[in-house]
């Protein structure tokens, strides 16, 4: 299988900050880059990894909060 190698237009380098010198390609379900300039090198998985069930928290919860309850307050005058 013959691997394509193409330039990212733009991009720039994170280690050396050239520009137009990273190329990319894909290899079984994982995308390289490299840069030519400072030998640099990274790889990505590209496969989807199973959705995690959010942690319940106070922000996300649907149920009322029963402190949220209205609460009458009675004012007392100190000169009565």
């Amino acid at each position: 299988m013959t691997v394509i190698k193409r330039f990212i237009a733009g991009a720039v380098c994170p280690r050396c900050g050239e520009m137009d010198k990273l190329k990319a390609w894909t290899e079984d379900e994982t995308q390289y880059r490299e840069c030519v300039a400072c030998d640099f090198t990274d790889e990505m998985s590209l496969v989807i990894e199973p959705e995690v069930d959010e942690l319940a928290t106070r922000v996300n919860q649907t149920q009322p909060d029963p402190r949220d309850e209205i609460q009458v307050v009675k004012l007392m005058d100190p000169k009565a």
